[in-house]
């Protein structure tokens, strides 16, 4: 999934007066939130006036964002109408503005005056891309007040009430601005010869590697070969630009080889106010390769490189954009136990049973996939898979038995791979196979 970079920017200016955001309910050092990592994004349990919703963590946004309730009721009061403007590249979306929400995050975490923002545009959510019912997004306002661990290997944020500096003896330390609510860290990067020292803002909510704006970079070059291609959703429509691969990327001392980027045209970001200097992102694809702490008080980040800091960068080598559709009723043949005897109705005092093996169907609710998106001269494109068809197969495995991760990851998996694909469009079924291919493999001119 391409990802949906939801990188957002409310279109006017919020004046508020100080809040004192979250706060510890009981007298604990710290508190243990367990998260869903899917396609790189983290995904908590979040209570919004007493009912329990699921939110995406992103700290490219400054204020709580909600889209959708999923047939559940939430009661919002204080409410006023705003309009909001950020990437993409049609006409500003009305929203709500609501203050004085109660929002709670596990056991310990509480805050009594939360300011929320309701997307009233039906078409703007991203469940159907995740896989899992998404009702908003939180950001600055979770990170503000304390310092955060994320543990991408544990699946993992702690939240420290009492922070310890023996917490970050394994650590590399990095100095960290907060502008516009917003984290920022400077990051060495390497197009071919030079290196030049950016500032990127360090962004939970986009599944990319890293993010460039090639109109805010002097002299700014594509590196060969990139492709055009879908780069995700935000407020102000789809987001179009180009993929390519850069020769390095340091991040201190941390060096990554030919890691992927994303670069959105000049429309897609003309509505954004961006921080001063800011030349792009640095995204989960990258940070998921760290345990990382970030003390937005003290302004500092803290990396240790877990076990996928050498991972490649790989692509969806399919070209297929894939979404949710939904759940359906599947049946399976299972083969069921139903205990005799050979004594009539009486059991004997051994309960010693024959056993004789018989088959009925189990019907399962599973969920159902579909083409979102075909990249153009990709192998789904050459083998003929349009937008809308249906997956049945993946692989000899039905596509119900499996989540959107686990697609995923069989379409970025190794170049020269064969998938085979059962599909159906409209209600025809068709065959395909398609060998995987990376469209933008790492050229060195030097």
């Amino acid at each position: 999934m391409k990802m949906l970079k939801l990188l957002f920017i409310l279109s006017f200016f919020l004046a508020r007066t100080q809040e004192e955001g979250f706060q510890f309910q009981d007298k604990v050092k710290k508190e243990v939130i367990p998260f869903q990592l899917i396609n790189n994004l983290i995904f908590i349990p979040v209570t919004v006036n007493g009912a329990e919703l699921t939110f995406m963590l992103d700290t490219g946004v400054s204020e709580t964002l909600l889209f959708s309730l999923e047939n559940k009721e939430v009661d919002f009061h204080n409410v006023e109408k705003i309009k909001f403007s950020g990437l993409g590249d049609n006409r500003d979306i009305e929203g709500l503005k609501s203050i004085k929400n109660i929002v709670q995050v596990s056991k310990n975490l509480k805050d009594a005056n939360h300011t929320i923002f309701l997307i009233l545009d039906e078409d703007f959510h991203i469940s159907s891309h995740v896989g899992i019912p998404v009702n908003g997004i939180i950001g600055y306002q979770f990170f503000k007040n304390f310092p955060v661990k994320i543990d991408y290997i544990r699946k993992k944020i702690t939240v420290y009430s009492d922070f310890n500096a023996k917490e970050t003896r394994r650590y590399e330390e990095l100095p960290m601005t907060v502008e516009l609510n917003k984290p920022y860290i400077m990051a060495g990067l390497q197009q071919m010869n030079e290196i030049k020292e950016s500032k990127l803002l360090i962004d939970l909510g986009n599944s990319d590697p890293i993010w460039l704006f090639p109109s805010l970079i002097p002299g700014f070059q594509y590196n060969r070969p990139n492709i055009e291609d879908f780069l995700g959703r935000g407020f102000n429509g789809d987001i179009y630009g180009k993929r390519s691969r850069i020769h390095r990327l340091m991040i201190k001392d941390y060096i990554f080889e030919k890691p992927l980027i994303a670069m959105p045209d000049q429309y897609s970001i003309q509505h954004i106010k961006l921080a001063k200097d800011r030349k792009g992102s640095v995204g989960a694809e990258v940070l998921k390769r760290f345990t990382l702490i970030l003390n937005y008080p003290k302004k500092r980040i803290y990396l240790r490189k877990n076990r996928h800091f050498k991972d490649p960068f790989h692509i969806n080598m399919s070209g297929m954009d894939i979404k949710h559709d939904g759940m359906f009723w599947d049946k399976d043949l299972v083969q069921i136990k139903t205990p005799t005897t050979s004594y009539g109705d009486q059991i004997p005092a051994t309960n010693t049973v024959v056993v004789n093996n018989a088959v009925q169907y189990k019907f399962t609710l599973k969920p159902e996939y579909s083409v979102s998106g075909v990249r153009g001269d990709s192998p789904a494109q050459k083998a003929g898979i349009r937008k809308g068809d249906r997956f049945i197969l993946i692989n000899g495995r039905k596509a119900g038995d499996m989540n959107l991760q686990e697609i995923y990851d069989l379409m970025k998996s190794e170049e020269g791979k064969e998938m085979s694909l059962e599909m159906k469009r409209k209600q025809i079924s068709l065959r395909f196979r398609i060998i995987l291919e990376d469209p933008i493999p790492y050229i060195d001119k030097q």
